[in-house]
């Protein structure tokens, strides 16, 4: 689950990038632990917690980000605000729905399907251009909604689950909010860091309006003194490495090395869901899922390379 993917900061000429492998480990392990994310969310999360969950998520690492960016934050002008709030309320809706799906489906699906924000931003991207995606692209893109298929069939060829389709809205929401980021001009200068601080407050402020109404739920507080240890270390691995941690990689490592490097490095994140969700959550795909999320990263795979070239 990726709350920071979705604002990149701006690629400026890269600076004395550290040499070999050294320069890569840290984006690498930004994968990995976006990748347990699912899974970490699984463990903290019930279909009655969803947004109290969400609340104390985005409560806990907030402050952290308003206290490094405080006067960064107030040079935002109004249009800039306003624009990265938007992107907030649209970054809250990508939250419900993975959260939500997560919990009705496995962290293997969940990692996979997202996945295909990656196919589903150049055929949108070329759609708003009104311009003939390439015939490469096109077959990545089949394969990949082919293995999506195999994948959620694991018991059979039925309906896909609730959660599946849940994962499938996330995602295409997540193209949704990458096509706004690139098109809302007050915000191609903003930066970074008082961006993601405003999206993420746009969020926070969803997820308490819901968590305010009835029906919608245990509330922050109630869920919070239900949790164990093991639900605070998974709340604190969710506020501290998947949010805090993987913005100041991303920061670091996109002045330091090409984006598009790093968007490779990136897109490991399944391989690392699947092997989370299967090594250490005891969940199984049979030979359609082992099958189907080899076609899913190899047409993610495929549709990258044919989206860049």
């Amino acid at each position: 689950m990726t709350p920071t993917a979705l604002a990149v900061p701006p690629a400026v000429p890269p600076a004395a990038p550290p040499r070999g492998a050294w320069a890569d480990l840290p984006v690498l392990a930004v994968a990995v632990v976006w990748g347990g994310s699912y899974l970490a969310a699984k463990g903290v999360t019930t279909a009655h917690t969803v947004i109290a969950v969400l609340v104390l998520r985005f409560g806990l690492v907030l402050p952290v980000l308003l206290v490094a960016g405080w006067k960064q934050l107030r040079a935002l002008r109004a249009a800039q605000l306003r624009g990265a709030a938007l992107l907030g309320l649209v970054l809250g809706g990508i939250f419900l729905l993975e959260t939500y799906g997560v919990v009705h489906t496995s962290a293997t699906n969940a990692g996979l399907i997202i996945s295909l924000t990656m196919i589903f931003t150049p055929l949108a991207e070329a759609a708003v251009r009104r311009t003939r995606p390439s015939a490469g692209f096109l077959g990545a893109a089949a394969v990949s909604v082919a293995g999506v298929v195999l994948l959620t069939q694991g018991a059979g060829f039925t309906a896909p689950g609730s959660g599946d389709l849940l994962i499938l809205g996330a995602a295409l929401a997540r193209t949704l909010n990458v096509l706004l980021t690139a098109r809302i001009k007050a915000v191609q200068d903003a930066d970074s860091l008082s961006l993601t601080t405003v999206q993420l407050g746009g969020a926070l402020a969803v997820f308490a309006v819901l968590a305010a109404l009835p029906g919608t739920g245990d509330s922050p507080w109630a869920a919070a003194a239900g949790f164990g240890p093991a639900e605070w270390a998974g709340l604190a691995f969710l506020s501290v490495f998947c949010t805090l941690f993987a913005f100041f990689v991303q920061t670091w490592a996109v002045r330091r090395t090409s984006p598009s490097r790093v968007s490779l490095l990136l897109g490991t994140e399944p391989l690392w869901a699947a092997a989370a969700g299967i090594a250490i959550g005891g969940e199984h795909l049979g030979a359609a899922g082992f099958a189907g999320a080899a076609l899913v990263l190899g047409g993610t795979a495929w549709g990258r390379r044919a989206a860049a070239g």
